[in-house]
């Protein structure tokens, strides 16, 4: 189905639940998927992921320590959704490299127990392994801190040369562009392989790395 019928086809179901009586809480709803955002955030990490979320139907929004505007890499001033202690629970959880806090860490933890996906981006997989979320399990982060990340979280087995890893719940992404291979992953596992695919070819995005992991 390509994508613009699948919009047309959701818009079509929502009237005809709300015309039978039908709430929409109810009925089948968007997954949300909340970004971690702190000052310093790579913006790629967010609008790669962003993107591939937003063109395959998703609620999105932002999470950070307050609903004050920080910086993003490059300048880029972004005002968070929600704070940390006003944030909804969202269905999937994106992390990429940033600052990151005490409070973001625990925030992450608290989001992630009843999350269905947790992934991260780049080293944005430093705050997933503070959690401890991470122990016991496979990861990855971008080429750069290969070691840095083996040294600092030894309870996690580092695995290079991937564009992410896939742990069931937790979905740990290389850098940057990685991000958007990632997120596709995501896509298919939640939404099947074509509803990925379709939004890949919208984003005109070439290669199989969304489907093998690997690195070219």
């Amino acid at each position: 189905m390509r994508r613009r019928d699948v919009i047309a086809a959701g818009v079509a179901t929502t009237a005809a639940l709300a015309a039978g009586g039908v709430a929409l809480s109810q009925a089948v709803r968007p997954r949300k998927v909340a970004f971690m955002v702190t000052p310093g955030h790579n913006v790629i990490d967010l609008a790669g992921a962003w993107e591939v979320f937003q063109d395959s139907g998703f609620e999105l929004y932002t999470v950070g320590p307050s609903r004050a505007p920080l910086r993003m890499t490059g300048g880029l001033q972004v005002a968070p959704d929600y704070s940390f202690a006003d944030a909804p629970q969202p269905d999937v959880v994106s992390v990429g490299a940033q600052s990151g806090s005490p409070e973001a860490i625990a925030w992450l933890k608290r989001a992630s127990a009843n999350a269905e996906i947790v992934m991260s981006v780049c080293t944005g997989a430093f705050k997933l392994a503070a959690t401890g979320l991470l122990d016991g399990l496979s990861a990855t982060t971008h080429h750069d801190f290969w070691d840095k990340f083996e040294q600092a979280y030894p309870k996690v087995k580092l695995v290079r040369g991937r564009r992410f890893v896939d742990n069931g719940k937790f979905v740990t992404a290389g850098g940057l562009t990685s991000g958007v291979d990632s997120a596709l992953h995501v896509v298919a596992r939640l939404k099947g392989e074509d509803a990925a695919a379709e939004t890949a070819r919208y984003m005109e995005h070439d290669g199989d790395g969304w489907k093998t992991g690997v690195r070219a």
